[in-house]
């Protein structure tokens, strides 16, 4: 697939500097004054879009339209998104609006099983999700977060089972740290690091802060 590209190349081009790439898409946040100027930019965004395989999603809400570009089934970035950012943020910016990246985040939640096909099932039926492979959960209408299963060695008690992914722009990473340290919590582990961190709430939920920086294209 010679289209696609790193997280990092993505970073690195031209004209892309309003996105951020998260864990599965690249995505903008344009402020807005009114619903109708989000609607007009939503009309400039179609007109984009016609004829493409892959088309953007936007979530319009008051004060900001919320922009992502899907990687798909391929797990990367791709030089058409790259494409298709620059011309996005060109068109916004015709408009007079400005970029808030900076505020975006994708939440997920990962579910360590010892059968992975059974628990999913489960969690298919209660949530209405679809499959997506062999680990992957999704909301048929892309709203509510992604649900990933991982695969578990031996039972585990001693640890919650289930926790929450939280991907922010590679800039907020230490910054959402910090503050979660403040409010109680501590650092389990920063091996990772700077792909993602391990954290703990004062009873030992955990969560995950990750950034793009684990992700590579596809060979």
């Amino acid at each position: 697939m010679p289209d696609l590209i790193t997280p990092a190349q993505f970073h690195q081009s031209e004209g892309v500097g309003d996105w951020r790439v998260l864990a599965t898409c690249v995505a903008t946040r344009v402020s807005i004054a009114s619903f109708a100027q989000g609607a007009r930019l939503l009309e400039r965004l179609s007109g984009l879009a016609e004829g493409l395989a892959c088309r953007p999603e936007a979530d319009l809400r008051p004060g900001s339209v919320t922009i992502r570009l899907a990687f798909g089934d391929t797990g990367a970035p791709s030089k058409s998104d790259v494409e298709l950012a620059r011309a996005i943020s060109s068109e916004a910016a015709e408009m007079g609006l400005a970029f808030d990246c900076l505020s975006l985040q994708q939440v997920m939640l990962a579910i360590d099983a010892m059968s992975i096909p059974t628990v999913m099932q489960f969690w298919r039926a209660v949530l209405g999700y679809v499959a997506k492979g062999e680990e992957d959960l999704v909301d048929p209408y892309a709203v509510s977060p992604w649900i990933w299963f991982q695969q578990m060695d031996a039972p585990r008690t001693e640890r919650n089972r289930i926790h929450v992914d939280v991907y922010v722009p590679y800039e907020k990473a230490q910054e959402r740290i910090a503050a979660a340290v403040a409010a109680g919590g501590r650092v389990v582990t920063a091996e990772h690091a700077p792909a993602w961190w391990v954290l703990a709430d004062p009873e030992g939920n955990e969560a995950c802060i990750g950034t793009h920086m684990e992700f590579e294209a596809p060979a």
